[in-house]
């Protein structure tokens, strides 16, 4: 009577074989293996152990490696990503059909012998030793599972593989001492589960899920007789019976299968026959990993995905240890992005800016208080090849995370850190700056940390009209981008200061680094990426609260074990009382200042243009309450090009703009990410205001429709930026009013500022341009500084100005 077991300790069968000795396993194993059965051939040959007992008995089974999963925040898949295409699943998800058809054709007599079958080796043995070769194996289940197992250990090392699949007595006897092993320690229904779920059924299927997905696009629990004994002929050479590209071979081999299914008893002659009358019935599933296969173009965001989980500690020590945990997959990776939004910024994107334009288009938002990052998109798709317009270049994100080499100079964008430093340090918003169109600057008065002097020479800044000039506070300089006046102001504050303000809101150069002390970067003259911009915008809607972007929420392994996440950290970089107030300032750009095309009518908004010199970069950062965008257009490719009379789009720009090209993008990923979303307010304040030479600080309506344009060059080499940063807005004449410091220049000769109020109803005076006095606020204030240079007024939050 067979000798049949379910598992646990060693059987007559592997007793005998154990038994038998050396010799008798160095005979066993040639049925297995290409040599034909002549001469002595002993243990000690090359390639083979001295001693079956020598072998360690220690085997290890590696976690099966698996697909990635990464979903949208509300679970849907995103894109898979795997390192081999398999999905595990236990034996009672597998068609006891399928069971049937791999034990008749590999291993009929599977449940009878343990680790080693004799009378098949004997049998194999003897057919072989007539023939001069293999024609027929003597291997078990469970001898190939454990060649399964070294091929799998193997990964991509090629050496490795060769070394696991190698046709040696030595690797044939390792194989069955853990053959044993295995049979020891697992039932016969848990080996053939592992067998199933790791093996190998060609087109880059792993595992008999993968497989009935790719041949059948069904599930192995579904699969049907002839589809069963189509997958488990494959096993034995995968290529050879292709079932895609060789039909033929895979139908003669499918009933080989059958008729030794109807052999065996596993189904019934009937069945069988019926089965082979089928024809193969593929329906094939192409593969589809990798992040070039995500939904709404969100390829760039899947691949920003997968690089924090293979750069961040938090998900393993080493680099090494990161990649090995991607490499096993089964990950189901939990993200932050807004499946709304993200269409919304993919539409926003794609619709102005065509993916074979001369330039490119980057979208990306961050929601305030969180730090996550909702969508992220671009104009070019993702993917290889170049001739479909394909790149792997995430134009959103720093260079270490995919992104350009460096970033993109952000032009004016960066002037509300400026504005926001300043009132930091107890500058009033209604501080006022006089000037020409055109103003030189002494080098020596940028004061870098310490204290110390930037350089010696002087620094021609203009604006880019020859028409703004005049007098400006600090709320009509930021709605008509005025240059001259916030290179005032940022000398007043210092350059030490500004860039600490703009690392408190996370802005860093895009090569990682911080933003450095230079004139240039009060211009805007630093290369930084769209999604620095986003989550440093989104702290002024948070009330002056910085939180790091976060991108992933949560991470579970193959058995649904939590992993740790990177957290977003949240800290204030400002006060509430100074992001109300560039909140204020910043509405006025998009109700009657640069970014009149971006406003939201439904909604409390803000945000800022920027244009660099020559147009090379284009952008509009803006926000509402709850939703922060970046927005950057530009050349993508090479060395920047000037971005005057080109076609985007199918539309033909004389020059593009911050407000003209961006604005319209950014309001379109902000409409349809905001559709259905709570309206929210910013806490309103008063923001005082000066006398200035425009009485109703009207806006020019967008920065692209000012006449006289101009191209200029770079006045000043030191200055890594030139200063022709696109600026503008404002007539001089004559202003009213009272309420102000003077930043430069005097009244009718006497000094404003003195008293609580100012002077009112004074009439701006003198044509003197560019004199400056010291950066006093009001006398009575306090709060932010001392008297004479922090405050705005005796009461309020932090010595400012009171809240309505």
């Amino acid at each position: 009577m067979p000798n049949k077991r379910s598992g646990g300790g060693l059987s007559g069968t592997q007793q005998a074989a154990k038994f038998l000795g050396v010799s008798v396993l160095a005979g066993a194993v040639l049925a297995g293996i290409a040599l034909p059965v002549a001469g002595g051939l002993g243990l000690a040959a090359k390639g083979t152990v001295e001693s079956f007992d020598e072998i360690p008995i220690d085997f290890k089974r590696p976690p099966l490696s698996q697909k990635n999963q990464i979903l949208d925040s509300e679970g849907n898949l995103i894109a898979t990503d795997y390192y081999r295409d398999r999905t595990v699943v236990p034996l009672k998800k597998i068609n006891p059909i399928m069971r049937k058809a791999i034990v008749a054709i590999e291993d009929s007599r599977f449940y009878e012998h343990g680790a080693i079958d004799l009378k098949s080796v004997m049998r194999a043995l003897n057919k072989n030793a007539q023939e001069g070769g293999v024609a027929e194996g003597g291997s078990t289940l469970t001898q190939q599972y454990v060649k399964n197992v070294f091929v799998e250990q193997a990964g991509d090392d090629q050496e490795k593989v060769a070394e696991a699949t190698q046709q040696t007595i030595g690797r044939k006897i390792q194989e069955l001492k853990y053959a044993i092993r295995i049979e020891e320690e697992l039932s016969k229904e848990q080996i053939l589960e592992n067998y199933l779920n790791i093996t190998f059924f060609g087109q880059q299927a792993y595992g008999i899920e993968a497989a009935a997905r790719r041949y059948f696009s069904k599930n192995a629990a579904d699969l049907e007789l002839h589809e069963a004994a189509l997958l488990a002929g494959l096993v034995q050479s995968p290529t050879y019976y292709d079932p895609v590209n060789y039909p033929d071979r895979a139908v003669k081999r499918r009933n080989i299968v059958l008729n030794r299914m109807a052999e065996t008893g596993a189904a019934s002659k009937e069945d069988v026959a019926a089965a082979k009358r089928k024809d193969l019935g593929l329906e094939i599933s192409k593969p589809r990993s990798g992040c070039i296969t995500a939904t709404d173009k969100a390829g760039f965001f899947c691949d920003y995905v997968r690089k924090i989980i293979l750069t961040d500690p938090v998900f393993g020590k080493t680099e090494q240890e990161r990649k090995d945990l991607w490499k096993r997959g089964g990950l189901t990776v939990r993200t932050t992005l807004s499946p709304k939004a993200q269409k919304a910024a993919a539409e926003a994107a794609t619709g102005k800016v065509y993916e074979d334009d001369p330039v490119a288009a980057s979208v990306v938002q961050v929601e305030p208080g969180t730090g996550k990052i909702l969508s992220m998109a671009q104009s070019r798709p993702y993917g290889l090849d170049q001739n479909e317009n394909q790149t792997l270049l995430n134009l959103a994100v720093d260079n270490a995370m995919g992104g350009s080499t460096h970033g993109f100079q952000v032009g004016s964008t960066f002037k509300p850190i400026i504005a926001a430093a300043a009132m930091a340090d107890g500058i009033s918003p209604a501080s006022t700056y006089r000037s020409d169109w055109k103003t030189s600057f002494s080098l020596g008065d940028f004061k870098v940390c310490g204290n110390k002097p930037y350089g010696s020479g002087s620094w021609d800044v203009q604006n880019e009209l020859e028409s703004e000039k005049g007098t400006w506070d600090m709320t009509g300089a930021l709605s008509k981008s005025i240059n001259t006046y916030f290179v005032d102001l940022g000398q007043k504050v210092g350059l030490c200061d500004v860039v600490e303000m703009a690392g408190k809101m996370g802005v860093r150069l895009g090569s990682g680094k911080p933003v450095e002390q230079k004139p240039a970067t009060l211009l805007g003259g630093q290369n930084i990426s769209p999604l620095s911009m986003a989550a440093a915008y989104a702290t002024f809607a948070d009330r002056g609260t910085y939180c790091s972007p976060v991108a992933i929420e949560k991470v579970t392994d193959a058995d649904g074990k939590k992993l740790s996440v990177p957290k977003t950290k949240c800290e204030r970089a400002m006060s509430e009382h100074i992001a109300d107030s560039i909140n204020k300032m910043l509405k006025g750009v998009v109700e009657d200042g640069t970014g009149t095309r971006a406003g939201l009518t439904d909604r409390d908004n803000a945000g800022k243009t920027g244009t660099t010199d020559g147009r090379k970069d284009a952008w509009f950062v803006g926000y509402t309450p709850n939703l922060s965008t970046a927005v950057w257009v530009g050349d993508d490719i090479g060395d920047p090009q000037e971005m005057y009379d080109i076609t985007i789009g199918g539309q033909f720009y004389a020059k593009v703009c911050g407000g003209c090209l961006p604005g319209p993008i950014w309001k379109t990923a902000m409409t349809g990410a905001l559709q259905g979303e709570p309206v929210e307010s910013f806490n309103d304040v008063q923001v005082p205001r000066a006398a200035t030479d425009d009485k109703k600080d009207r806006g020019r309506g967008g920065d692209d429709d000012k006449p006289g344009d101009r191209r200029p060059g770079n006045p000043f080499p030191d200055i890594t930026l030139p200063p022709g940063v696109i600026g503008g807005g404002g007539n001089g004449g004559p202003g009213g009013g009272g309420g102000a410091s003077t930043m430069g220049g005097t009244t009718d000769g006497t000094t404003v500022g003195t008293t609580v109020g100012g002077v009112t109803g004074g009439d701006t005076g003198g044509e003197s341009v560019g004199a400056t006095s010291t950066a006093g606020g009001w006398d009575a204030g306090g709060g932010n500084g001392t008297n004479g240079n922090g405050g705005w007024q005796t009461s309020g939050q932090d010595g400012g100005w009171t809240p309505r």
